[in-house]
């Protein structure tokens, strides 16, 4: 297994010759750290960005696909194209990264398993931003092992002057596949316009007595206008809908033959304004999810509708040239109407303020923030980060507090049925997880071509939240449960400990236009110790050892691409559903096409999980072997 791994690396280091290449920028401006622009080798963190545009030719047909071969992330995926995943930073739980979409949070009330549904298409993404590690002070809860941006053409603070584009595609395959995607992007003037649809869809691949079949679509349209020279307004409305099978996605039984519908609306307003030396800016979202849940074909639905209602004011100021400062508050409102979980409401406002020193080559960047929710307690969340630049080296080191609040589903769930046989029971109870962060390494550029960083962190963790095996006896609330039922109940369980190093590898070459090299590659070794011995669903689940890697290479009419996965993780097994976790996998896609007219339209076959691995990263929930597609692909 690890002679293919290898095999990996050493394509990735047959890229790194002494040729002579044109400079493509690793060191770009950055928001996500601080919500300061400031360049990424000043902000004292672990920040890997990725251009949309060096995301076109990977073997991928949904954001979440994306995002699983970025360095560094790990996403445990349980079904394929936009199904489902859970999203893990540094051994953090899936509810414990954050995903922001332009400034903006998007994680769900209801569950976190639904925080890949970015309601974007691909075409419309500027670049990704995965911050990693302590981000609380500045974004709050869930902003434990990292944040994941995702900032659009049509969002961005700055964008090339009169540049449109159509770009799309068709493809079809094994099982019924067939997918496309068409978006679109103009900016003449003070007007920009960009848009997208995406949609997968397919019968699937044969499960425990039905087939694995999903039928995902995501539509959006956005618009920015520039009212005066110093001032904007932009405005996105989204739709995305998921339909796909979930047999096992949460449960470990065998009458366990689950569908599910996931309908979600987003929309997001921006009006911002800039002076000489400062900038006021009002962010505004408001997001709703309807969940339809069917456990099997007798059962009665699930039906939860969430909505999260939010406002971001910030203001900003340049002291000096070595001086900034911003400060802002955060509104939230969380709210549910289920069958299942019941009806209910939190508020939340947390006022933070940020600032960056510099001093020669040393920066400084202390961040606070005073997080007040309805549900409990105020907590104040402090962070320090610092960096020293020298030449192409950065040195940097960063301490920070994180918090994490139970969601709906781990105070709630199975709390408003008149009878629960099994599965996994809510508490309302539960407090929210705490954490303190620490983490030093360094980032190493080499004519802005290549970039090298490497990381060392330590996370301890109190609180934290995992449903757990408990009899009918032990339940804390009894009255809709059956005496002779098998639970899980959400508990305060733990403190862990996560300790770990991350390096992380990123280089684009292009010799002239015809002849570019792109590559990434993340490895990542983790540990994490528990205070009790209790089993659990969810704290254990992440990968001790992950890597993954993805390369792209056009020359003249022809491309192609590679993207490997690697992990390493405990194993375990349920006899009853002839399913396991495997120990390790390695997981290979690949791409390869040629252009019919050069750089605007081509034809490719695509081939997903290669060599046939037959693997989960969650029990029960079994991915497909290889699947092959292929399609065409167009731009102007």
């Amino acid at each position: 297994m690890m002679k293919n791994v290898l095999g990996v690396l050493l394509l990735f280091t047959a890229g790194i010759l002494p040729i002579r290449a044109q400079q493509i920028n690793l060191d770009p401006v950055t928001v996500s750290t601080s919500i300061l622009e400031k360049r990424a080798s000043e902000t004292g963190r672990n920040l890997t960005v990725i251009r949309g545009e060096d995301l076109r030719n990977l073997p991928v047909s949904s954001i979440d696909e994306i995002l699983r071969y970025l360095p560094g992330l790990e996403i445990q995926a349980r079904g394929p194209m936009g199904a489902q995943s859970d999203i893990v930073l540094r051994g953090g739980t899936f509810q414990q990264v954050l995903v922001v979409l332009d400034g903006l949070r998007l994680n769900d009330p209801t569950t976190g398993h639904f925080n890949s549904y970015i309601p974007i298409s691909p075409s419309e993404i500027s670049r990704i931003e995965i911050l990693k590690g302590a981000s609380s002070s500045i974004y709050g809860s869930e902003a434990v092992g990292g944040v994941v941006s995702v900032i659009t053409k049509t969002f961005e603070s700055s964008s090339k002057a009169d540049e449109s584009f159509l770009e799309g595609g068709l493809a079809a395959g094994q099982y019924g596949l067939w997918n496309g995607q068409l978006g679109g992007y103009l900016h003449k003037d003070k007007l920009r316009v960009s848009g997208g649809i995406l949609s997968n869809n397919a019968s699937g691949q044969e499960l425990r007595g039905t087939k694995g079949y999903f039928h995902n679509h995501t539509a959006s349209v956005s618009a920015r206008y520039q009212l005066a020279a110093n001032t904007h307004v932009a405005y996105r409305a989204s739709f995305d809908r998921r339909d796909f099978a979930a047999q096992n996605f949460y449960t470990a039984f065998v009458s366990d033959t689950a569908t599910e519908k996931v309908t979600g609306w987003w929309q997001q307003l921006e009006i911002g304004h800039t002076g000489k030396s400062s900038a006021l800016t009002l962010k505004a979202g408001l997001k709703s999810a309807v969940d339809e849940y069917l456990y099997n074909p007798v059962s009665v639905a699930n039906k939860n509708t969430s909505g999260l209602g939010q406002l971001l004011l910030t203001w900003s100021r340049q002291w000096s040239d070595h001086t900034d400062f911003v400060a802002g508050v955060n509104y939230q409102q969380r709210k549910i109407r289920s069958n299942d979980r019941g009806n209910h409401e939190i508020q939340q406002v947390a006022p933070f303020v940020a600032a960056s020193h510099r001093i020669g080559n040393l920066n400084i960047h202390p961040s606070l923030r005073l997080d007040w929710r309805e549900s409990s307690s105020a907590e104040l969340v402090p962070q320090l980060n610092l960096s020293y630049k020298l030449a192409s080296w950065q040195l940097r080191a960063s301490v920070g507090k994180t918090i994490r609040d139970p969601d709906f589903t781990e105070r709630f769930n199975n709390y408003n049925k008149k009878l629960v046989t099994g599965g996994s029971v809510g508490n309302p109870d539960l407090v929210p997880e705490k954490s303190l962060s620490y983490e030093v390494g360094f980032d190493y550029f080499h004519n802005t071509n290549w970039k090298i960083s490497a990381t060392g962190f330590q996370r301890h963790q109190r609180d934290l939240i995992d449903y757990v095996p408990t009899s009918f006896a032990d339940m804390p609330r009894k009255e809709n449960l059956s005496p002779t039922g098998s639970f899980a109940l959400a508990e305060n369980i733990a403190r862990v400990v996560t300790r770990g190093v991350e390096a992380d590898l990123q280089y684009q070459y292009a010799w002239n236009k015809k002849n570019r090299l792109n590559g990434m590659l993340g490895i990542t070794l983790l540990d994490s110790e528990q205070s009790v011995a209790k089993p659990s669903f969810y704290l254990s689940s992440h990968a001790k050892l992950l890597v993954n890697t993805s390369v792209s290479y056009k020359t003249g009419r022809f491309f192609g691409s590679l993207n490997g996965l690697y992990k390493k993780r405990e194993p375990r097994q349920e006899n009853a559903l002839l399913t396991r976790v495997e120990k390790t996998y390695f997981v290979l896609n690949a791409q390869a096409g040629l252009d019919v007219i050069v750089d605007k339209l081509s034809l490719f076959i695509q081939v997903d999980n290669l060599t046939d691995k037959r693997y989960s990263d969650l029990l029960g929930a079994t991915m497909p072997g290889r699947w092959w597609r292929a399609g065409i692909k167009f731009r102007y």
